[in-house]
């Protein structure tokens, strides 16, 4: 949730639902006043829309013509709550077109149909559009967290979805259109498989952050003792 890493332009997860917004607006608004080419792209889910900073990033995004592009990964509930229980418009994409942002809605398990709706999207922005909205409808086969019972949706609903997968479907695209071939997924699998272990090895060999440093780039200067 707290990662940040500049070098490779991602700028932060965050703690605060809806928080992403105002920082990517104002990404945008720094690449529009040096004048580069760069888009900023919001990644959040359908919570984040019943937030306020969902509706006036969406306000100043227009106002200024940022070049950002929001992308709501709409999966149907906000934790526990279904969308529909919470939002009067459930149809994210009408919100931001209140707004005069142009938007759409696309098939969150089709990797395929995502990567061309940003593409296209992302070619209308950089050619002064402003920003846009895509809003991925996707779903979550897992429950929100460890705590969660899942007693707000019917288990018949999850292996439904299942049939989607869109990491199977992207396989099966790949086979289909000659893209890839089973030799090929089966040494991505193997190479994933061993960068996942690698990692758990880092992970669990890994030192306890001493005490002495609990504060260190939380403060700008010395921490008084």
């Amino acid at each position: 949730m707290h990662l940040f890493d500049a070098t490779t332009r991602f700028y932060g997860g965050n703690a605060i639902v809806g928080g992403g917004l105002p920082l990517a607006v104002g990404l945008a608004l720094a690449e529009k006043m040096q004048q580069r080419d760069g888009i900023a792209a919001c990644f959040f889910g359908e919570g984040a829309v019943a937030e306020g900073e969902f509706h006036e990033s969406l306000n100043l995004a227009e106002l200024w013509r940022l070049p950002v592009l929001f992308v709501c990964e709409n999966n149907l509930y906000a934790m526990g709550t279904r969308l529909e229980r919470s939002e009067s418009q459930p149809d994210i994409h009408i919100k931001a077109q209140s707004y005069n942002v142009p938007a759409e809605v696309v098939d969150g398990m089709d990797v395929v149909a995502v990567e061309a709706a940003a593409r296209r999207v992302c070619a209308a922005i950089r050619a002064g559009g402003g920003p846009a909205l895509l809003e991925c409808r996707t779903y979550r086969f897992r429950a929100h967290s460890m705590f969660d019972p899942q007693l707000y949706r019917d288990r018949a609903e999850i292996e439904d979805w299942k049939h989607r997968d869109p990491i199977d479907r992207l396989a099966s695209w790949m086979r289909e259109t000659g893209v890839l071939h089973d030799t090929d997924i089966t040494a991505i699998e193997a190479q994933v498989d061993a960068e996942i272990t690698q990692a758990v090895g880092f992970a669990e060999s890994g030192r306890w952050e001493p005490v002495a440093e609990l504060a260190r780039d939380v403060y700008a200067g010395e921490v008084a003792t």
